[in-house]
């Protein structure tokens, strides 16, 4: 594989984190175009695993921005899940008052 193309692999990766984490930013509603994008990524991750490019010296750099990159897209996500719950509690809740409400007219 050529450097070229080894670039132009990480280059997209990184680009991909970046719009997966730009995204979860957004909230909920992105969460189908995130898993789109994650598909994609892991194909990439796979790819370049298996040439083994990250682990080669010259890439150190793109190592580490990477890897600084997921962790940002893990703590959105962890971020964005802790809201859901959080939201589906109070939605739990709020039903749960209708229900008593109703019960006692």
């Amino acid at each position: 594989m050529s450097t070229d193309k080894e670039i132009s692999m990480l280059n997209e990766l990184q680009g991909l984190l970046e719009m997966q984490l730009k995204l979860a930013h957004q909230g909920n509603s992105a969460g189908e175009r995130i898993e789109v994008l994650g598909r994609r990524a892991d194909w990439l991750v796979e790819k370049i695993t298996q040439a083994g490019i990250l682990e080669r010296p010259e890439f150190k750099s793109q190592r580490e921005k990477l890897k600084k990159s997921y962790e940002d897209l893990h703590l959105a996500i962890t971020a964005q899940r802790a809201d859901t719950a959080e939201k589906l509690s109070h939605v739990r809740r709020g039903r749960k008052i209708v229900e008593t409400y109703r019960s006692n007219i």
